[in-house]
């Protein structure tokens, strides 16, 4: 694996997929680093922001040695990077965080669920399952009918959709539309909002079936140091001997059983 490092890559394409939604391409041979569920950090131009944006790897194409991110704008920074254009440079910190774990995958069934922003990672996942001969079902929740990344998802597995209004598939959540479809698994991969991981590790629990959330989480430093973004775990950690974890290097993917949200 490399080491984490931080260097000025090129922009390879730049381009808006929905309302507030972009991809960027960024050539860089973190392209080699296996791991869906990982992320990049991200530092604006602007001084003024300090801080790195955190955004995860939707997409690694070996070949070119390119990464794709695809992101929502929400503030100054992400502002600043849908703004980026063929030939243009950024600096980014990576590759970052662990990946969801799919060891002894080949010949099962994943249920792979992703809300809003929490969509992007499941594609480099759903490419590495079925690279390893596992069937996937994919869930995607939107707003509305813009559809970001379905296209994309649909190659690698079967994409089922629910809209919060309606527009496209079920009305209401990712679950709304597993128990519509009567969808079965043997696991379960999922990123998204808080509130949707809750109802996904309950249904888990419920279901008994082995699931692993990433939690979206604001942060700083995006190596540990600054503990910016600790969440509960439901277990005491050897080391501090605390119920904590730092999303940023423990995670951001958990097993749903071992965190306390």
């Amino acid at each position: 694996m490399l080491l984490k490092k931080k260097e000025t890559v090129q922009i390879l394409s730049a381009a808006k997929l929905a309302e507030g939604i972009y991809e960027t391409w960024l050539a860089t041979d973190m392209a080699k680093e296996k791991g869906a569920g990982r992320f990049i950090a991200v530092y604006p131009k602007n001084r003024a922001t300090l801080l790195p944006r955190p955004i995860s790897i939707c997409e690694r194409d070996t070949e070119r040695g390119a990464l794709r991110i695809v992101y929502r704008t929400a503030g100054e920074g992400t502002r600043e990077f849908s703004g980026y254009q063929e030939g243009d440079t950024a600096d980014i910190l990576g590759v970052l965080g662990n990946g969801y774990p799919y060891a002894g995958a080949e010949g099962k069934t994943a249920l792979l669920l992703g809300g809003g922003i929490g969509i992007p990672p499941l594609l480099e996942l759903a490419k590495e399952l079925k690279h390893v001969n596992c069937r996937v079902q994919i869930v995607t929740g939107y707003r509305d009918a813009q559809l970001f990344l379905k296209e994309d998802l649909e190659k690698y597995g079967e994409v089922f959709i629910a809209t919060e209004d309606g527009s496209v598939g079920i009305k209401g959540n990712v679950l709304d539309a597993v128990k519509e479809n009567k969808l079965k698994t043997d696991l379960i991969y999922s990123c998204g909002p808080l509130p949707m991981l809750r109802a996904v590790k309950e249904y888990a629990a419920q279901e008994k079936i082995p699931a692993w959330i990433s939690l979206e989480e604001r942060m700083a430093c995006g190596v540990g140091a600054c503990l910016g973004c600790v969440c509960k775990t439901v277990k005491e950690d050897a080391h501090s001997h605390v119920h904590n974890a730092r999303i940023c290097t423990d995670g951001p993917v958990f097993a749903a059983e071992d965190v306390d949200i």
